[in-house]
């Protein structure tokens, strides 16, 4: 091997891209120790995409006062770049699901005021454009939320404004209007990093398809799912976009909908925008192999996440692709989809402790890597390869 190229995401909840970089490219070193490894540590849209963002464009944190998705009070990060134009955002940062234990997750009471308290700050401090990934939320109200903290208000069908704006609140929602709009908003460009295509409503959208995961039961899927088509009709009404149509509306339970109808932003893939940011079609010219991965690897994967959108990269190149994961569903639809081996770093039935503990992970990590590595360099050998 002369060189390898290592363009992980996080493992949510446990390590961080950079930490599985680090424990990949200790593993390569230990039996190529010649080759050349470039290490570029990637997201999707979802957690981790801030912490690329700004290491790509060298940004400024800004710490601030936002609310949690149950509107308590939060200290969070976001990003602003070296011009002061440009705000780089990560939902999940204040709307995000690990910011709630699982006893607490409702995506009927869930909010994005939180993001919205992310972009008023932004727009107070002179910023007009905006990357925001809006992967790994715990919400489902169609980005209503959000449009509370940045002048919109919303009200019932007896003309009574809605204080709280959630999943549960939508099919409530008759009239909006934008008196109280934040200056400068109408002004900003808003590009939207997203790592799923879901429709807005449907089996296959942002409730059916998520909102179990955020804590909800069937009952409160159902009429998750059929608010979301009521306020569709009512986006369509209001803005002439019919969001519906629209390939991705449903991520972050359809907050991405909501930045495509009221702030005409562009929807795209969380991994393409990250990837060209990265140069990342030069940088793997004449790499032997890609090393890439996430937490969990399942037919989720070929939908936009960041396994899948290396491996499209690299298949036009005809360079082979190793996907490492805690765990793995569906591998033969994963193995047929192009990636040359699927590789699950636990090492056996293992505790939650233990596969959200860093240490414990990025050992597995490197002694997965290291075992893979090892028989490839083995029958090269052997049979001259």
């Amino acid at each position: 091997m002369k060189k390898i190229v290592i363009a992980c995401d996080s493992f949510k909840g446990s390590v961080s891209s950079i930490q599985v970089s680090k424990a990949v490219e200790l593993a390569i070193k230990e039996v190529y120790p010649y080759c050349k490894v470039i290490t570029l540590p990637v997201a999707d849209g979802g957690e981790g995409t801030l912490e690329v963002l700004m290491q790509v464009k060298k940004g400024e944190s800004v710490l601030v006062d936002v609310h949690d998705p149950l509107m308590r009070p939060l200290k969070a990060v976001y990003g602003i770049s070296p011009d002061r134009e440009t705000a780089f955002i990560e939902m999940a940062a204040a709307s995000g699901l690990t910011l709630l234990t699982p006893a607490e997750r409702n995506p009927c009471i869930t909010t994005t005021y939180g993001t919205g308290e992310f972009i008023a700050d932004a727009l107070s401090r002179g910023c007009r454009n905006f990357i925001i990934g809006i992967g790994g939320s715990a919400t489902n109200d169609a980005g209503t939320g959000m449009m509370q903290a940045l002048g919109y208000r919303f009200f019932d069908r007896n003309g009574e404004i809605i204080t709280t704006c959630n999943g549960e609140a939508l099919s409530r929602i008759a009239s909006i209007d934008a008196v109280g709009l934040l200056p400068g908003l109408k002004e900003s460009h808003f590009t939207i990093a997203s790592d799923v295509s879901n429709p807005f409503s449907g089996h296959q959208g942002a409730a059916y398809v998520f909102a179990r995961q955020k804590g909800a039961d069937e009952e409160m899927i159902k009429l998750l799912d059929e608010g979301m088509e009521t306020y569709a009709g009512l986006v369509e009404r209001l803005t002439g976009v019919d969001v519906e149509c629209i390939s991705g509306a449903g991520a972050a339970g359809g907050l991405g909908g909501c930045f495509a109808a009221f702030f005409c932003a562009e929807l795209n893939s969380g991994i393409d925008i990250i990837l060209n940011m990265l140069e990342f079609d030069k940088q793997i010219s004449d790499a032997d192999m890609i090393i890439t991965g996430e937490g969990r690897i399942d037919g989720q994967t070929l939908l936009g996440k960041v396994p899948f959108g290396i491996l499209e990269r690299a298949s036009g190149k005809g360079i082979p692709v190793v996907a490492l994961c805690g765990s793995v569903e569906e591998s033969e639809l994963l193995e047929n989809a192009g990636f040359l081996a699927v590789l699950p770093v636990a090492p056996g039935p293992i505790s939650l402790e233990d596969a959200m503990d860093v240490n414990f992970t990025e050992e597995q990590i490197h002694r997965t890597v290291r075992q893979f590595l090892r028989l490839i360099n083995y029958f090269s050998g052997k049979f001259n390869c």
